[in-house]
């Protein structure tokens, strides 16, 4: 039994731009077969198990030719799979969708256009250019800038077309840009028209260059201006100073390395990405089970009932404990009396989530002030239990120790470095591609370091943003020197420090 072809718009670049219909198709996909200017982080909405494969065409560098991707896309099909092809922009506007569905229907199989947001609209908007406007244009006109060179003569009217539309966009056409113009100017649209090329669109790191149909070409030229690009001509150009938006955001030009793990990471990322930051995902540690195998954690997951308190210092180790609770067919009714206490309000929400409350959350989020809102609720011969990384400061335990308590302290899980991402890092520093790293814990911060194998003086031009002041502390033992601290110890207070500090920088 033949699959089914999806021809899937991927959207200008920001993968946040698909479709609903698209992300719907791609969960269900057997084989994604995408091209260049798709974003890779759209891969992910594809199943683990789906076969990913990139055929992405540049100038003078095509993975694959069109013919084999059109065989590629009919065997797939023919061994039963459902296939996402997907395309930047949308598949009919300068996206051979054509030619891929004339195959595919001449080989008698089914397929399903999926139109996406073209970059012929998408890059003008976040540029703050409209292509129509009631006092600017009433109408437009999208135009490849990169012929089939095999055509033999231009199918392009510009005697026509340089003057009836009051907005051309053109595709593609960074390479051939002296000549576009040249045409447009010869057959009488005048040379100080507004005029706007806009690379990257949608995307972090977008560019916009503003001239006019007479000197864009030159302009371009001098500043290295590269594809992809799209090519705005008109009136509307001219509007941009009123409707910029997206190169206004706080972070815009900034790139952030956040080193989360990839289950935590996407937090940080998503409010970063608000701010217009571009994020590059690099965790540097990894959980892992803990080392003794959870002997001590089920030692006391079967003694529960005992507990007057359990603390949760983390995020995971609140998820850790209670997915080993739920291994042994028990859940929350087995902590029974004990009270419950959160380092902060990010752990207090992920107890929510098990259908608990924390009966204290200090003010600030670190160990110290912990214990300082516990000791108000302890006699000194309580009983409790800390489940949370082998790896952590033993402040907390002993401070409760010294007043009195019973402290049973238990591996929930373990931190490694996420030597996976060593090389990447390495390429990224020596790209020099990196303003800001955000580490939210001590171990981020040493292992970003070994897995970096830099010197703390090879990172001066590097800010790193601590999450709060233990992992600032260890940020300054390790010499590093460009550091700036959250105020309030959270994922948003991060993110804020990180906009407070670039508005003083600007």
């Amino acid at each position: 039994m033949n699959g089914i072809v999806y021809l899937t718009g991927a959207g200008p670049g920001d993968y946040r731009l698909l479709t609903l219909r698209g992300r719907e198709v791609l969960e269900r996909a057997d084989v994604v077969i995408y091209d260049y200017l798709a974003d890779p982080r759209l891969l992910e909405f594809a199943p683990p198990t789906a076969e990913k494969i990139y055929v992405g065409k540049k100038a003078a560098d095509h993975t694959l030719s069109q013919d084999k991707i059109i065989d590629l896309l009919i065997a797939k099909a023919k061994e039963g799979k459902i296939v996402v092809r997907l395309k930047g922009g949308d598949p009919f506007v300068f996206g051979r969708g054509g030619e891929e569905s004339r195959a595919l229907h001449d080989a008698g199989l089914p397929f399903e256009i999926i139109p996406g947001v073209t970059s012929a609209i998408g890059a003008p908007a976040y540029a703050g250019i409209p292509v129509t406007d009631r006092t600017a244009a009433s109408s437009f006109a999208v135009v490849t800038g990169h012929e089939d060179p095999t055509k033999g003569q231009s199918s392009i009217h510009w005697d026509k077309l340089a003057t009836a539309v009051d907005t051309l966009v053109f595709l593609m056409g960074v390479h051939n840009l002296p000549s576009i113009t040249q045409q447009l100017v010869a057959h009488g649209r005048p040379a100080t028209t507004p005029a706007a090329l806009v690379r990257w669109g949608t995307k972090a790191d977008q560019e916009t260059l503003v001239a006019t149909v007479g000197d864009i070409a030159e302009k371009a030229a001098a500043c290295h201006f590269k594809a992809p690009a799209v090519f705005i001509v008109g009136d509307v150009v001219a509007l941009r100073p009123s409707m910029q938006w997206f190169d206004t955001k706080p972070l815009f030009g900034l790139t952030i390395a956040v080193t989360r793990t990839h289950a935590q990471a996407p937090d940080l990322t998503h409010r970063l990405e608000e701010l217009g930051a571009r994020c590059l995902e690099v965790p540097t540690i990894r959980i892992t089970p803990p080392t003794d195998g959870y002997q001590a954690l089920d030692t006391a997951i079967a003694d529960l009932e005992h507990y007057d308190w359990v603390i949760f210092t983390s995020t995971n180790g609140v998820d850790a404990f209670f997915r080993r609770l739920q291994h042994h067919g028990r859940d929350s009714r087995a902590l029974g009396r004990a009270k419950l206490a959160a380092i902060g309000s990010a752990t207090a929400k992920a107890l929510t989530a098990y259908g608990l409350q924390a009966d204290v959350v200090p003010g600030a989020y670190c160990a110290e002030d912990l214990a300082a809102a516990l000791e108000p609720h302890l006699s000194g011969k309580e009983r409790i239990l800390i489940p949370r990384a082998k790896e952590a400061r033993s402040v907390l335990p002993d401070t409760l120790r010294r007043w009195g308590a019973v402290v049973d302290v238990c591996q929930a899980y373990c931190t490694v470095e996420a030597s996976e991402n060593g090389a990447v890092l390495k390429d990224l520093l020596a790209r020099q591609a990196i303003d800001v790293v955000t580490v939210t814990s001590s171990s981020a911060v040493r292992s970003f370091l070994s897995l970096s194998q830099a010197q703390a003086s090879d990172l001066d031009d590097i800010t790193f943003a601590c999450i709060g002041p233990i992992t600032a502390r260890t940020c300054q033992e390790a010499g590093l020197k460009k550091i700036v601290t959250a105020q309030t110890y959270t994922i948003a207070g991060l993110a804020e420090c990180i906009t407070d500090w670039r508005i003083k920088q600007s």
